[in-house]
């Protein structure tokens, strides 16, 4: 039998991850998750935390949750709804597991949903965006690499080049190459060591996965995009701008899909001022 390397191992836990985020609805056993990531079940709940940090259990209880506070700040959908699909039988049981997490219940956060369920440090400053372009875009093929920890302190460049590495390996250059980041949470309710960033490189060619890099497709459909100038520093402003100012005046409704970002300029070579980055975000 052929022994496991480092890179296979990599390959096995993104596509649990991958699976979990797109199946919270569904049942997640130990023999569903084993299975998928090719793993003997008997050793899958250490390679899982090894790789990821938390258990298999309290990664999907936190994503649920997590995913249940989007749909409560964002949708209309009945809290028996949401309870559904995110993966509870019972609007009790998520109402449980939300108030032990949050300490409010999830009927309480929908009443008063600008509360932050974590305290964050951010510069509070109010940007002014112009109002988005609305898009239609086709489905796009990336390869990814998935990167956990605050946003700010990922290294963006180095992830990069492990991308750029793979396109020259598996001759996958075209023009129209875009560099691209997906965000899954939202730091005001995840804490900074483990918000979900996967960074991404539109490609045009089949690819392969390798190791740490994966291939996956960003879905199309209807986008509302944001050009925003200035310093990653301050894009958090970007975003209070968006869902407390816009999103609510916009009459537009949010697809249970994470938003992502266009990064326009090389910040090697830009300065921060003048940095553009456009921001994604999927509606209906």
């Amino acid at each position: 039998m052929q022994s496991l390397t480092r890179q296979d191992y990599l390959r096995g836990i993104n596509r649990v991850v991958e699976y979990i985020n797109n199946h919270l609805d569904a049942p997640l056993s130990l023999e569903i998750l084993a299975s998928e990531s090719c793993f003997s079940p008997f050793h899958f709940h250490r390679i899982f935390k090894a790789f990821i940090g938390e258990t298999v259990g309290s990664y999907i209880q936190r994503v649920r949750l997590e995913t249940a506070v989007h749909l409560l700040r964002y949708s209309e959908l009945p809290i028996e709804s949401i309870a559904t699909r995110v993966g509870y039988e019972m609007p009790s049981s998520l109402s449980k597991a939300f108030k032990n997490a949050y300490g409010i219940s999830p009927s309480e956060y929908r009443k008063q949903n600008n509360l932050q369920l974590r305290p964050l440090t951010v510069n509070n400053e109010i940007i002014n965006l112009q109002p988005p372009k609305i898009v239609s875009l086709p489905t796009q093929q990336v390869l990814y690499v998935h990167a956990t920890g605050a946003y700010d302190e990922v290294d963006y460049a180095a992830q990069f080049a492990i991308l750029w590495e793979q396109v020259r390996v598996q001759r996958l250059y075209t023009a129209g190459i875009e560099h691209i980041g997906l965000y899954y949470d939202c730091p005001t309710v995840t804490k900074a060591d483990y918000l979900r960033t996967d960074l991404c490189l539109t490609i045009h060619k089949p690819a392969t996965p390798r190791g740490e890099v994966g291939v996956k497709e960003i879905e199309g459909g209807q986008y509302a995009v944001f050009l925003y100038r200035g310093s990653y520093d301050k894009l958090q402003c970007a975003y209070n701008f968006i869902f407390k100012t816009w999103l609510p005046d916009s009459r537009c409704t949010l697809r249970n899909l994470p938003v992502f970002e266009k990064f326009l300029s090389d910040a090697r070579y830009t300065p921060p001022e003048k940095t553009k980055t456009e921001i994604y975000v999927p509606i209906e």
